[in-house]
């Protein structure tokens, strides 16, 4: 057996929470390495926000996260604010803009946020061995030992941080997973999240919307949000529904308020102001002309609305505040920007994410069961997790 280089932490996956904890724990002292198969860290990082990185958001709370124990990310995310992560960004002089519902943006380029990771790592004296493949994960005797493609390495702490299944042409595998029931962690079943909902053959006829898009308020279950919905060649996408996919299950519906700035009796008031009027016309006025016209067409107000009556234009309204849609399935983790699901809370330590029954063992990031809103609110819990798991280290 080959002779394995020591160190005081082991850290799987070079994303945004490995490299954090990593550096934290470097500057801590620890002698941490961090280990990808990719040969470029922070591949999430350099595509998200459109390649600005939303790398945080001011409303961050546990309340804007799922999870099987919603109280899970409270400790983490209290210790390791929004604000904490962008001392961290100023102190680098990474410029950055607050674009909308909290969320902060670089100026320039996501990469920006690598970069820094990275001058943190250095500055923590951190290890850094990528593009090497992980061939074999053990621990015996209080030591894990992880052998890869370039080396053998050994540590008394190993912090699983290689993430979920979304995005697979960036190299996202279900890799966590596999090793975290290896060490006799508990998965929660995995599933794709904030990704673009797929509609039915019957509803065949808003296909033809492709690109549309229009503030509403989405909502499935108990959740609800008022942001953009598009429509696609395949379905629903756009902010709010996005949202919505992490709470949708199938078989569940997605109501949709087209108008959530009309009061009730709107359309009446149209009626007595404009009698001549179709529905459509009445209803361009206030959406896309293309939706306008499909809307018309599904509620069968095609006749002047003079013609209707009042009990009917209710009806009318009723449906435009609460359109049902019933998704027949998702775009899958290709699409999916996280996942909900993942390694259970119930086996890991609140305070620094670590193994109740294994000493040393870590899971942060993407990898936990605990998925938060679009906007930043995941990588502030890639920040949150990894400052808390090096803690511990």
């Amino acid at each position: 057996m080959a002779a394995a280089t020591p160190f005081d932490a082991i850290v799987l996956g070079a994303g945004g929470a490995g490299l954090m904890c990593a550096a934290v724990a470097g500057q801590r002292g620890r002698r941490v390495v961090v280990i990808d198969h990719r040969p470029e860290p922070g591949a999430k990082i350099v595509i998200s926000g459109g390649g600005r990185c939303n790398f945080t958001n001011l409303e961050a709370a546990p309340d804007r996260y799922l999870s099987a124990n919603p109280h899970f990310a409270k400790s983490a995310l209290g210790r390791y604010s929004p604000h904490d992560f962008l001392d961290l960004v100023e102190r680098h002089r990474i410029a950055w803009h607050e674009k909308t519902l909290g969320q902060l943006f670089c100026d320039g380029s996501a990469r920006q946020i690598v970069r820094m990771l990275l001058d943190e790592c250095d500055s923590g004296g951190v290890t850094l061995r990528l593009g090497e493949p992980i061939r074999d994960v053990s621990h015996a005797d209080g030591t894990f030992r992880v052998a890869t493609d370039g080396g053998t390495y050994a540590a008394p702490a190993l912090v699983i941080a290689t993430g979920g299944p979304s995005i697979p042409k960036l190299g996202a595998t279900g890799f966590a997973y596999d090793l975290a029931r290896q060490f006799g962690l508990k998965v929660v079943e995995p599933r794709p999240a904030l990704v673009p909902l797929t509609l039915p053959g019957d509803e065949a006829l808003f296909r033809s919307l492709s690109g549309v898009a229009v503030p509403v308020v989405a909502r499935c279950g108990t959740a609800a949000f008022a942001e953009a919905a598009l429509f696609t060649h395949r379905g629903l996408s756009g902010p709010a529904i996005l949202q919505v996919s992490s709470y949708w299950r199938h078989g569940q519906e997605v109501a949709i308020d087209f108008l959530p700035g009309q009061a009730a009796g709107w359309l009446r008031e149209a009626k007595r102001a404009q009698p001549n009027a179709p529905m459509r016309r009445i209803l361009s006025t206030l959406l896309p002309q293309r939706l306008a016209e499909t809307l018309a067409e599904r509620i069968g107000g095609g006749e002047m609305i003079g013609a209707l009556r009042d009990a009917a234009l209710g009806e009318h309204e009723a449906r435009l505040r609460d359109w049902r849609f019933r998704p027949n399935g998702t775009e899958g983790f290709a699409k999916a920007e996280v996942t909900v699901g993942g390694v259970a809370t119930d086996g890991l330590n609140q305070r620094d994410l670590s193994a109740r029954h294994l000493p040393g063992l870590h899971v942060i990031g993407e990898a936990v069961d605990v998925t938060g809103w679009l906007g930043g609110y995941n990588f502030q819990w890639a920040w949150a997790s990894g400052w808390a798991a090096a803690q511990g280290i």
